[in-house]
């Protein structure tokens, strides 16, 4: 099994009292296609006049060698880690909504394999917030890409 036994989805805001809607709006591991539309709705916020996604998908090569397919596995701490990071972004930069989806299991070329998205009142925050989301999730969440190569080997990338 690829995606690990444990809830898929978080949303959790900064607030405790309910004054104001949650902060990650969106988080989830899936082993089903992914949506940027449904990444954009969960952003949503009249007070933000900035959205920044972010769709990564899977390509057809890797360093010059073609790739027939992948499979990604998760951590069952991957979910923590990622709100974690998604949370920790938005503060450092107040956005006012963020939200990162991650696919699982086995992908095809073209598959969309992450989305990230951030909504703030003005670009120049959402962009930077946006660059900084995803780099941090790639660097820092426990998910492991197996690329499947044209040749039939493959290699494990993002291992600790």
């Amino acid at each position: 099994m690829t995606v690990p036994d444990f809830p898929q989805e978080k949303s959790m805001g900064a607030f405790d009292d309910g004054s104001a809607a949650p902060v990650l709006r969106l988080c989830a591991i899936r082993d089903a296609p992914l949506s940027p539309s449904e990444v954009l709705d969960a952003i949503g916020d009249p007070t933000c006049g900035a959205q920044v996604l972010f769709v990564g998908r899977v390509r057809d090569h890797d360093h010059e060698r073609a790739v027939a397919a992948l499979t990604y596995e998760a951590h069952p701490l991957a979910l923590q880690r990622m709100s974690e990071v998604a949370l920790a972004v938005a503060q450092e930069y107040a956005v006012r909504a963020v939200a990162a989806v991650h696919r699982c299991g086995d992908l095809a070329i073209g598959d969309i394999a992450v989305i990230t998205a951030v909504a703030a009142p003005h670009r120049e925050a959402a962009f930077a917030a946006g660059a900084d989301l995803i780099e941090r999730l790639k660097a820092s969440t426990p998910i492991w890409k197996h690329q499947h190569f044209s040749d039939g080997e493959s290699e494990w990338v993002g291992l600790p």
